[in-house]
């Protein structure tokens, strides 16, 4: 059997001890910090994880020279001491040296059966953990008087020896256990699905006793200074006399720490004691820069404080707290910005399940866009209408969506869908929406003919049942959900403002109607980068005029149906305008192919004939003509531009009407007009011509002036490839990265969900490329496309304005471009104004 020579490497936390987080663990560290704020820590010592390492692999420790520095007939517990607290560890060892002889000394200070209780403990401890035995066996103990002589007895029936008596046998044999555990394949796993590295190391820290047992006031507790949900300063804890560890946080009998008029309080028992964690809370704030959560005992009304960890909070407590803590001078702004998450704010902006609630869980998916809400279920968009107009909140529930179910999803609250992944048409629209959507819940069974659905564990939730959709959390709920409203509040503003002081790329938002204008307004945005002029076309009197412009047989019949749909349009922006007063607004041109304003059932398409008087073989064979076999590589876009001129003439005269009447009312704007799908230089002269013709016009009627910009955006790889000479007649170009990662790959946003998983699982993909860009291939591109056409014109605007346009790596990516700004729905502005923040705050760092 190989021997190993003592291991002596320890060190006494002291003040000016040399203890690195890196080596001892943060727990070491943060002791060294409580000492160093004069705190009463009981005595500790450090062991760094090389250390911890060599016990595990054999090496023997010197735990008689560990023990001699806590003097004669010592009692210690070993806690975990990792690199970072959220990996873990093992549990706490606590009374390491109790034997007959320190058993006799307790019986006589603390009485008997307080003596034996703790040797029962740190006997079942050490034989669960130490020697490895059966928990049942000792399930059948009853405490008190005898349970001593019985757990011994039964520790030697089962290893063959007596308990050791020897301290520093114990000593030893503990950390051998701890070491040995923190090296399991189990443990491995587990730290490293909270972001440990394989190497990952353990400290441990053997810390002195202190009872919380003892004729006065004596016992142990947990005490915070803010609450963990909410971010507001509130004493919450706990404190159970005549008890050791953190048993306070889960006996009944647990008293409380404040007065309160539920029962008895640790203020009221003994005021100068809970003044002085009172006083330490406030010397832990300001000296460890951050809210701690204080494990203290009181032995004879002496307290000690055990340990501090960082309070464990909620996203809206971490944002409030981080402000709290730099308004207040006990960190700086920058330090406040980026101690939050970026993906931490979407939780913040919409209605959330109160975590502290139960939940009735019914059916699981994605977490495709967060928030949350409750509603009666729904199955058809027109069901969800009719909600809406008796102000019933509902819930949608479909298979998976279609465009022809926008007008449902604007009217209900959440939504819910069987299939479909995190770029699928539900979770695009319901993010830009700001909507709690649920996708690919696979475990449910929809019933669309008989409207219900049937949960996993067998439940039917019909049509008009209440449920709850948690859309940060992919979960469907049934019943009425306790919530907590959304924390928009003056924290949150002063946050992002600081944010605003740091970032050094814009951040606009994609805005489709007044109401998400006004969402990107609350929440700062610098403009609208994209907004998608269709969408404004899917109303019900705007339907049918448009059904009667795709039926029009001549160019003329087609321009008399658009010229009812120009006031539209031009109140549409007006209306925008206004709203975003003076800000620059991105407006795309007309971009689906016609067939998505035409029904697909025959139900709908006899409604449609009868609407337009029209027969319904006509109608029909209509219907039939506009479908394609493809039609997202179809008839849209610019082709339609070029094919149907009358829409863009239309469009670009309600955008310029709408841009001088704007100016009368006092908010100027200069209007930047975005043509979809260009793949050739040839179509941007053909539209351009076309638009200057239309702004000439509106110009000569008006007998007034205005200014707008022309834009190409960049959907198609050729369009990257000839950046340079479209880049002759664009003043920018705005990448859409949804289109162009579809080309790009010659994969389906709406059908990869069926295979992205097993691809991302096969390390095919490293990720979803329609949730997270590709910078190595579509990113490719954007760089190739954003050099060609600076090459032409070197005052060319950049941006990219797809669902990538608020994902933390994807602004990465386009500041190191060289982009001017970044567009994303309106929910995801707040994300993308931290994220760049946070980017710009840490090149600064590592330069």
């Amino acid at each position: 059997m190989q021997k190993f020579d003592p291991i002596p490497e320890y060190v006494e936390i002291a003040p000016a001890a040399r203890v690195v987080t890196a080596e001892h663990g943060w727990k070491a560290k943060c002791l060294q910090r409580l000492v160093r704020l004069e705190l009463p820590v009981p005595k500790s010592v450090a062991l760094p994880a090389d250390t911890v390492r060599a016990i595990a692999a054999g090496h023997p420790v010197d735990s008689a020279g560990i023990l001699a520095a806590f003097g004669p007939e010592p009692l210690v517990s070993v806690r975990a001491s990792p690199a970072e607290p959220e990996w873990g560890g093992p549990a706490t060892i606590l009374n390491v040296g109790l034997n007959a002889n320190r058993h006799r000394l307790l019986t006589e200070t603390h009485g008997r059966e307080a003596a034996d209780a703790l040797c029962v403990r740190f006997i079942q401890k050490y034989a669960i953990h130490v020697a490895r035995l059966d928990p049942d066996m000792f399930e059948d103990i009853e405490p008190g008087k005898g349970a001593l002589g019985e757990v011994l007895k039964l520790y030697e029936a089962e290893t063959d020896e007596p308990f050791p008596q020897d301290p520093a046998r114990q000593l030893s044999d503990v950390l051998r256990s701890v070491a040995r555990a923190w090296e399991g394949t189990s443990a491995r796993l587990l730290r490293a699905a909270k972001g440990a590295p394989a190497d990952a190391g353990l400290g441990l820290v053997v810390q002195e006793m202190t009872q919380g047992l003892g004729q006065g006031v004596s016992g142990s507790g947990v005490i915070q200074f803010v609450d963990s949900v909410t971010g507001t300063r509130r004493v919450t804890g706990r404190y159970l006399g005549q008890s050791q560890g953190r048993d306070a946080l889960t006996a009944q009998e647990a008293m409380y720490l404040t007065r309160d008029p539920r029962g008895p309080s640790l203020e009221e028992l003994a005021p100068d004691l809970f003044a002085e964690l009172l006083r330490h809370g406030a010397a832990c704030r300001i000296g460890l820069r951050e809210e701690m959560q204080i494990e203290f005992t009181v032995e004879d009304g002496r307290l000690s404080v055990l340990d501090a960890v960082k309070v464990q909070r909620s996203a809206r407590a971490g944002l409030k707290i981080a402000v709290a803590l730099a308004e207040d001078g006990v960190i700086d702004k920058k330090d406040a910005v980026l101690r939050v998450e970026p993906r931490a704010l979407s939780e913040l902006l919409h209605h959330q399940v109160d975590p502290r609630a139960p939940r009735d869980v019914i059916a699981r998916g994605m977490a495709a866009s967060p928030g949350a809400a409750t509603g009666k279920l729904v199955f058809t968009a027109e069901e969800a209408q009719a909600h809406a107009a008796r102000g019933e909140d509902c819930i949608l529930v479909r298979r998976e969506t279609a465009p022809e179910d926008i007008r449902g999803m604007h009217s209900a609250v959440g939504v819910l869908t069987e299939r479909g992944g995190m770029t699928s048409h539900a979770a695009v629209i319901a993010r830009g929406l700001g909507l709690p959507c649920v996708v690919g819940a696979s475990d449910l069974r929809l019933d669309a003919r008989e409207k219900k659905i049937t949960a996993s564990d067998g439940r039917v939730f019909r049509a008009g049942d209440v449920v709850t959709i948690d859309g940060s959390k992919g979960q469907a709920l049934a019943g009425a959900a306790v919530m907590l409203p959304p924390a928009l509040d003056e924290a949150f503003r002063m946050l992002l403002s600081w944010a605003d002081e740091f970032r050094d790329i814009g951040v606009r938002a994609n805005a489709d109607t007044p109401a998400d204008a006004a969402t990107a307004r609350k929440f700062d945005a610098q403009g609208i980068g994209l907004c998608r002029t269709e969408h404004m076309f899917f109303d019900e009197d705007r339907l049918i005029v448009m059904r009667e412009m795709i039926f029009a047989d001549s160019p003329g019949d087609r321009a008399a149906a658009l010229a009812r749909l120009l006031p539209m349009q031009r109140a549409d922006f007006v209306q925008l305008f206004e709203i975003m007063h003076g800000l620059p607004v991105c407006i795309r041109l007309f971009d689906p192919p016609l067939h998505e304003f035409l029904p697909s059932s025959r139900e709908g398409m006899r409604e449609l004939a009868e609407a337009l008087d029209r027969p319904l073989s006509e109608v029909t064979r209509r219907v039939e003509a506009l479908r394609e076999v493809n039609p997202m590589l179809g008839m849209r876009g610019v082709r339609l531009g070029v094919v149907l001129p009358e829409i863009y003439d239309m469009q670009a005269q309600a955008i310029f009407e709408a841009t001088l009447e704007s100016a009368r009312r006092g908010a100027p704007v200069v209007p930047e007009v975005m043509i979809p799908l260009v793949s050739a230089r040839r179509e941007v002269e053909l539209v351009k011509t076309r638009i200057d013709a239309v702004a000439a016009m509106v110009r000569t009627r008006a007998k007034a002036d205005f200014d707008f910009k022309l834009g190409v955006m960049v959907e198609t790889p050729r369009a990257a490839l000839r950046a340079g000479e479209i880049a002759q007649h664009a003043a920018f170009l705005s990448f859409g990265t949804n289109d162009l990662t579809q080309m790009t790959y010659g994969l389906s946003r709406d059908d990869a969900g069926r295979f992205m998983n097993t691809y991302v699982q096969q390390g095919v993909f490293p990720e979803d490329p329609f949730h997270i860009l590709d910078v190595d291939g579509v990113g490719e591109l954007l760089l190739m496309g954003a050099g060609r056409g600076r090459e032409t014109r070197s005052d060319l605007t950049l941006s990219i304005c797809g669902e990538h346009g608020g994902n933390p790596e994807s602004i990465a990516f386009c500041r190191r471009a060289g982009f001017d700004y970044v567009s994303c729905s309106p929910y995801r502005v707040p994300m993308a104004r931290l994220a760049a923040a946070h980017l710009a705050l840490n090149d600064h760092v590592d330069s």
